[in-house]
């Protein structure tokens, strides 16, 4: 059964660089073919996609993000990492890791989940 867990600070100032991991129990990030991605839901809307890091790690990032965006991966810890820069409150969301298919930027096709994080943006 192949488990996620997200972490990191919950508060982060603006202008700073949020950092969250997920640690995936139960599976390896290098199995093919998944894709690991990053989720996030603002209060009172829906989910929005943030990019994701495939079993090669190969890396695909929302455009309305990207630029913003890095998603790495470390095999010996089994890890994933999301970077976001420059955040602002708008960027205030539980954040998610979630398993899916290859190259999916589709969350309704995500098998496995993590909790989830809530992070706040505010100084």
């Amino acid at each position: 059964q192949v488990q996620l867990q997200e972490s990191g600070p919950g508060l982060v100032k603006p202008s700073q660089t949020l950092s969250l991991t997920c640690t995936v129990y139960g599976g390896s990030i290098t199995t093919p073919y998944y894709s690991w991605s990053w989720i996030r839901q603002p209060p009172g809307k829906g989910r929005e996609y943030i990019g994701h890091i495939s079993y090669s790690g190969s890396t695909y990032y929302s455009p309305s993000l990207k630029s913003r965006t890095s998603i790495s991966r470390d095999m010996s810890k089994n890890q994933i990492t999301l970077q976001l820069s420059s955040v602002t409150p708008e960027d205030t969301a539980v954040y998610y890791c979630a398993r899916g298919p290859v190259g999916s930027s589709t969350p309704g096709q995500y098998n496995y989940w993590g909790q989830g994080t809530q992070v706040t943006v505010a100084s």
